[in-house]
């Protein structure tokens, strides 16, 4: 028999209230608490707790505090990576991916966590989350929301405020609510 965990990551639908997930879940916020409250100055402060918080981390990441996410450990990152302030990832579900030289705007939010379409399901307390795969090279403007299940190509970049809903291709401008393809992108510029 699967445990909620084992559940949460495969997709399933699972029960957030599961201990192992509520310890997950302390966790993940004294990490993200004493990381919020580091200052400029702890460079080296910031650097480990990064290191423990996210299942996988490269080189160079630089997130500005305050920083959040439900568990980190669903979430991989690649090199050179960097959160403007008060972005949210919210990682209950498949890993989130993100690729190497990503950049996000201000209060970016990444969601995996979804909740059943079916009233009488929601009321049973389950819920299930969907991977979000987040590309090499993207830039992602300020107060955009990534949804469950997305899948952005590398090279492509988000306008701010938008709601990506499905996936968006390489080398592509996207924006608006929801997120549609606006141009191709020059290599050039």
């Amino acid at each position: 028999m699967k445990t909620e965990k084992q559940k949460m990551l495969s997709g399933e639908l699972y029960l957030s209230n599961d201990h192992e997930l509520i310890a997950g879940r302390r966790r993940t916020r004294l990490l993200c608490g004493a990381f919020n409250i580091t200052t400029d100055e702890q460079w080296d402060e910031r650097a480990r707790i990064i290191k423990e918080l996210f299942a996988k981390s490269g080189e160079g990441i630089f997130i500005e505090p305050p920083f959040f996410c439900d568990y980190g450990s669903n979430i991989r990152i690649g090199d050179h990576v960097f959160f403007n302030f008060n972005c949210v990832i919210l990682d209950s579900g498949p890993p989130i991916t993100i690729g190497s030289h990503v950049m996000f705007g201000p209060a970016v939010q990444i969601y995996a966590a979804t909740h059943p379409m079916s009233a009488a399901v929601r009321r049973t307390g389950l819920e299930f989350g969907k991977g979000v795969d987040i590309g090499d090279d993207i830039w992602i403007g300020g107060g955009a929301i990534i949804c469950p299940g997305v899948k952005i190509g590398s090279r492509s970049v988000i306008g701010a405020g938008s709601v990506v809903t499905r996936d968006i291709p390489t080398d592509v401008f996207a924006a608006g609510n929801p997120c549609r393809i606006i141009k191709e992108i020059d290599a050039v510029r």
